[in-house]
């Protein structure tokens, strides 16, 4: 496990170069004032700072000459430059630092709103909790570049161009031999920061994985606990944790074998200098001030180096991540809005219509879900969707709701292909029960009002109602106020199936599709529901998955399926008279009934 790289590394290669993160210009873009605001503090610092050593210089040689006024006068210059140093560091800080917040939380929004629109098919390539770690994770690596290291790396790159003109200036010939180091210094950069940006680039995969291991796991913590896996659980997220621990230790040590070579070549390089500088000063070739300066501006200059060959890794892995936030807005959708949708009727009949539909999930390309299916509902009608497992009555739904498009035929809705429809339209005219029903972390009030945000407190009461939820939901602690916790932690699996209906009942649509609405029902709860339902169903298309058949009974219209195929259809006692898969399938369950 733990030598086998996430399937992330293998799918992007590492980025290169740093210009991965012109990416980010677009968001950077809406905020010109704030950056040339920044830009402007920052070269005004880096000014500051390079006049510095012009006063100091001032200062050593007024000792010199004795002159106590002029000799003020330098120390109060001094002052003046060191507060103006202060205030244009705090300034760049502050917006800076905004704007890296302020460009993060609107690259998270976008990265939300991308991603909480991608269909199913895209979840079937990649672990929800890779997502998050690029949500979590990489955004704050950009946070980090943003609000310190781009600002840092451009404050250097100043004070090493204007230090080296400054140096230049003091004495051109201590700056050439100052010179001589440059290549000696550079040649490790590029060495070790390419090996420093693959470091960083798997280090950023594995955290992911390690993410998506830990999501995985938390998300089925009853089940996990249930089989006693706790320990083969931690085991394999430990696994990970400790290869991605193992990536950053050896960038971690790249970085610092970069950093010793750096720093000890650049400060090497300076008392070089500096002996021949002293020389010069016993020779009489420069003042001591002037030699004070030429220090000084070394100092700026190795420090920058030294600076930007910290700020180049952080690039690095700036990088890495920008590339993949920009992968992930940029990921490519099976399922798409047209350019030009159609509109749907103002009053749609839910006619649904399926034609010659083949179809097979991402994930398994060489298993048919649907082989050739054609099936029509008329509006009003209640048709039941029976069959063995894996025989397509899921996918039917999935197809009709636009979550996967199939490779062949087409799905109609009032004789309008719903690839041509706006998802939001399409989906705003169904209403979904789900098999595994999904309670948000918070009151009952608002996941029933999840159906149609706009209702008013007395309409989710009078759905709860219908949907048999009402007691059990005015029993709890603070009734319909009361926090139903992560996954609906709270409720049983019936109670949470009622919540879904009473949602679904709320959202009043024109179509009705029900996943196996009752299978996690008792008797007496699943009487009341199926009593609502069928109220619900009166003058709507509804499209009920069922295995246990005795719910179906009263459906106008019975469709059974096996491998992906329609084998029969017709009412509950045709299908009885004509024996085949129905009835056998009737037979098991109503004989093992009676039986029970």
């Amino acid at each position: 496990m733990t030598d086998t790289p996430p399937p992330s590394s293998e799918e992007r290669a590492p980025s290169k170069r740093l210009a991965v993160l012109t990416g980010l210009w677009p968001f950077l873009a809406r905020y010109r004032g704030l950056l040339l605001s920044a830009l402007t503090a920052l070269v005004v610092t880096a000014i500051v700072s390079l006049t510095l050593p012009l006063a100091v210089r001032r200062v050593v040689d007024g000792f010199q000459d004795g002159d106590l006024a002029l000799l003020n006068q330098y120390f109060a210059g001094a002052l003046v430059i060191a507060a103006l140093l202060a205030l244009g560091t705090a300034t760049r800080y502050y917006l800076v630092t905004r704007l890296g917040e302020r460009v993060v939380a609107d690259i998270r929004r976008r990265l939300f709103e991308r991603v909480i629109g991608l269909s199913p098919a895209f979840y079937e390539r990649i672990m929800t909790g890779e997502v998050l770690s690029r949500l979590t994770t990489d955004t704050t690596l950009i946070q980090s570049i943003i609000g310190s290291s781009v600002s840092i790396a451009l404050r250097n790159v100043l004070l090493l161009v204007g230090g080296l003109l400054m140096l230049t200036l003091t004495s051109p010939k201590l700056t050439g031999l100052v010179l001589l180091v440059v290549p000696a210094v550079i040649v490790p950069i590029v060495v070790l920061g390419r090996r420093l940006r693959r470091l960083s680039r798997e280090n950023q995969d594995w955290i992911a994985a390690s993410s998506g291991n830990a999501s995985e796991a938390l998300g089925a913590v009853q089940t996990v606990q249930a089989f006693t896996h706790e320990l083969a659980s931690t085991e394999r997220f430990n696994s990970v944790t400790e290869r991605s621990y193992d990536i950053a230790l050896r960038r971690i040590g790249t970085r610092a074998v970069m950093t010793v070579i750096v720093i000890f070549l650049v400060f090497a390089g300076i008392v070089g200098v500096l002996w021949v500088g002293a020389l010069d000063v016993r020779a009489g070739a420069m003042s001591v001030g002037e030699l004070v300066q030429f220090v000084i501006y070394s100092v700026i200059v190795a420090g920058s180096v030294g600076a930007l060959s910290e700020t180049w890794s952080e690039l690095q892995r700036a990088a890495g991540a920008t590339e993949r936030l920009i992968e992930l807005l940029s990921a490519s959708d099976s399922v798409t809005d047209p350019e030009t949708p159609t509109p749907l009727p103002a009053q749609v009949a839910g006619a649904v219509a399926f034609e010659g539909v083949r179809f097979h999930y991402p994930s398994r390309p060489g298993q048919s879900a649907l082989d050739g299916v054609s099936l029509t509902v008329r509006p009003g009608e209640t048709v039941a969707l029976v069959g063995p497992s894996g025989a397509g009555k899921t996918t039917i739904i999935q197809l009709l709701m636009r979550f996967f498009d199939p490779q062949a035929g087409r799905v109609m809705l009032d004789g309008i292909d719903i690839r041509h429809l706006a998802r939001r339209d399409l989906r705003g005219a169904m209403a979904l029960v789900p098999q595994d029903p999904v309670i948000f972390a918070t009151t009952a009030r608002e996941n029933i009002r999840f159906g149609r945000p706009d209702a008013s407190d007395a309409e989710i009461e009078e759905a709860a109602r219908a949907a048999a939820a009402h007691a059990f939901i005015d029993a709890l602690p603070l009734g319909y106020d009361t926090e139903l916790g992560e996954r609906g932690v709270m409720l049983s699996g019936g109670q949470k199936q009622r919540i879904a209906i009473a949602r679904a009942i709320l959202r009043d649509a024109p179509v009705l599709l029900l996943d196996e609405a009752t299978s996690a029902l008792d008797a007496e709860s699943e009487r009341a529901v199926q009593t609502a339902v069928e109220r619900l169903a009166q003058g709507r298309t509804t499209l009920v998955v069922a295995h246990r058949l005795a719910t179906v009974r009263k459906a106008d219209r019975i469709v059974v399926f096996d491998q992906g195929r329609i084998v029969a259809e017709g009412t509950h006692d045709a299908l009885i008279a004509q024996g085949g898969l129905y009835a056998r399938l009737a037979r098991l369950q109503f004989t093992t009934g009676e039986a029970a």
